[in-house]
């Protein structure tokens, strides 16, 4: 019988809000243990680890000091931009690394970092919070058993007020943001990974992808909508083509509510169409809503009950540490560079104007080239 380990985890910058949520999974689950968290930014660290009464003592202003308290897993909520650089530094420490999403600014420094991970001998993971939804886990199960055939397209719209309205923990901020304060924040640079493609795209390429088992369209057509004075996208709409049809991804910073508290119009989540029937799939929903040509008309199912292990990207996580496991779905490097595929053609879509084939290598080429 298998031991089950309790592993140190270390949070690893605060730039994304989602390191609060981070701390919340690490409390709570019973094979972890908060080895320590370090920011760049001492009173964005006090006021996080002030709300989590994350002792004085595993609080680090030095990440050097963080590395040699010894962690054995990061949870790495960074910039974007600074993604490789901190799978290359806390990897060579050998460090098991979970990534929060975006995957990266590239397909190149995605690769960058898996190339990185596989010489130091890690874990690496990529965590895209929608794929832990329970709606979503219950439309790839019935994928998976057939219920509407081979999909044929997968619809996605997904966003929210956006980042500068939300703190750690998805605390709300209220009120209008002021344009100085907007333009300074790393969600609103180029340089830095901002943008609400960057920042939900991968979601719905990552995840439409993990719906397709990996079937990934032959050319995508993109554009952007940048608001006078901006650097960055707030709203962008991708098409992919493949030979059973268009799917289609927008993203938007500046929905009317957030989902997670009201859902806005249009709905946060995925359509998924596929021969045999159809699956509406919504953010925070407790059910999915089916069509089938034996049963047209829409019908309701509940969620799926989670198991423990895939509640989370932490539970998933060290549960594959624990049981020496393949990580799957999104979490795995693997299908996570495949929506990094779709991201960066749509990226080079919308810089010149026109249709583009899908960029980058398969996996199975990295692969092999791999230490």
């Amino acid at each position: 019988m298998a031991v089950t380990k309790t592993w140190k985890v270390a949070v690893v910058g605060f730039d994304h809000m989602h390191a609060g949520d981070f701390l919340r999974l690490i409390c709570e689950n019973d094979n972890a243990e908060l080895a320590g968290v370090w920011d760049s930014d001492t009173d964005r660290l006090r006021s996080v680890a002030d709300d989590f009464a994350v002792d004085e003592a595993i609080r680090f202003t030095n990440p050097d000091a963080l590395i040699e308290a010894g962690p054995e897993v990061a949870v790495v909520c960074s910039t974007t931009r600074d993604h490789r650089k901190w799978v290359e530094r806390l990897g060579a420490a050998g460090i098991h690394l979970i990534i929060e999403k975006p995957f990266a600014t590239s397909l190149a420094e995605a690769d960058a970092m898996i190339a990185a991970a596989a010489r130091a001998q890690v874990r690496l993971a990529i965590n895209w919070p929608l794929a832990w939804y329970p709606p979503h886990r219950t439309t790839r199960r019935l994928i998976g058993e057939g219920l509407i055939g081979k999909v044929r397209e997968v619809h996605y719209y997904d966003g929210n007020r956006g980042p500068l309205f939300h703190l750690h923990d998805k605390r709300a901020v209220d009120g209008a943001i002021d344009p100085e304060v907007k333009r300074a924040s790393w969600w609103y640079r180029k340089a830095n990974g901002g943008g609400s493609l960057l920042d939900y795209l991968g979601y719905g390429s990552t995840l439409s992808t993990w719906f397709r088992d990996g079937e990934l369209p032959s050319a995508v057509t993109a554009i952007a909508h940048v608001a006078p004075g901006d650097e960055v996208d707030e709203q962008s709409v991708a098409i992919g083509q493949f030979p059973d049809g268009l799917s289609t991804y927008q993203t938007r910073w500046g929905t009317f509510t957030d989902p997670w508290t009201h859902q806005p119009q249009p709905r946060c989540g995925f359509v998924v169409v596929g021969g045999a029937g159809s699956i509406s799939s919504f953010d925070y929903q407790d059910h999915v809503t089916v069509q089938t040509r034996k049963r047209p008309e829409a019908t309701a199912i509940p969620v799926d009950k989670l198991e423990p292990r895939d509640r989370d990207g932490m539970a998933h996580f060290l549960a594959a540490l624990n049981d020496d496991s393949d990580i799957t779905g999104p979490l795995s490097v693997w299908i996570s560079r495949s929506g990094q595929r779709i991201v960066d053609t749509a990226l080079e879509s919308i810089r010149l104007g026109r249709t583009v084939p899908l960029m980058g290598t398969a996996n199975h080429q990295l692969r092999e080239a791999l230490p």
